[in-house]
């Protein structure tokens, strides 16, 4: 069965995998991305379609999400990453909290009553290691701030939401991206996987959990 599917950041690097990957599955596949331009020319390659919007503002998303309708999978991946220290810079900090945080945190709250009226929902929330206490919190600092609250809110969100919504993390691994550089081990196609499968689980499949190469890991 066809789903909507809304990948954000969905235009290049491991989003642009995911989205490549959920339409060859034939769903119906929207990009959210600030370049619409962009955007465009990827989704037409998929038979999709795309949006444009900005995570930094509230009512941007708001349009966006109006404009899609109804969504079945989501798939919050857009992100940013900063160098620098995090207290001599705090539009840096707010920047990656907007983008990585409260972003999805409104496209979650936004699109849960579809998904409620429709009886299937599925969320995934491409996190990092970097996000994990486990794995030391290694990352650049914003980045990693970002991460943890970003698996915080997913595993809190798993309480909250009915069960016929499964909501997930995961790490997709170093990837060969614009962020992760070239010297990485994993294609973007590789990273993608967990993420892919975690838009298709069962009805018996985990929800609140944070999987690398569809393995649960510690937070």
């Amino acid at each position: 069965m066809a789903r909507r599917a809304l990948v954000t950041g969905g235009n290049r690097g491991i989003g642009r995998a995911i989205a490549a990957g959920l339409a060859e599955r034939g769903d119906d596949v929207v990009i959210a991305c600030r370049d619409l331009a962009e955007g465009r020319s990827v989704a037409e390659g998929m038979a999709g379609r795309a949006v444009g919007f900005d995570l930094r503002q509230p009512e941007s998303i708001d349009r966006a999400v109006a404009e899609v309708g109804d969504v079945d999978i989501l798939v919050n991946n857009a992100g940013v990453i900063f160098s620098e220290p995090m207290l001599p810079h705090p539009r840096h900090f707010e920047e990656t909290m907007a983008v990585m945080v409260a972003g999805p945190y409104h496209l979650i709250r936004l699109c849960a009553l579809a998904k409620m009226r429709n009886g299937f929902g599925r969320i995934v929330n491409v996190s990092s290691g970097w996000g994990s206490f486990a794995e030391g919190l290694a990352g650049p600092a914003a980045y990693d701030v970002a991460k943890v609250a970003l698996n915080a809110l997913t595993l809190v969100l798993s309480r909250e939401l009915p069960g016929t919504i499964k909501i997930n993390a995961m790490c997709p691994g170093w990837v060969r991206t614009r962020m992760g550089g070239s010297a990485t081990t994993l294609s973007p196609e590789e990273g993608a996987d967990t993420a892919l499968w975690l838009a298709r689980l069962p009805d018996d499949g985990p929800s609140g959990g944070f999987f690398r190469q569809r393995q649960a890991i510690d937070w």
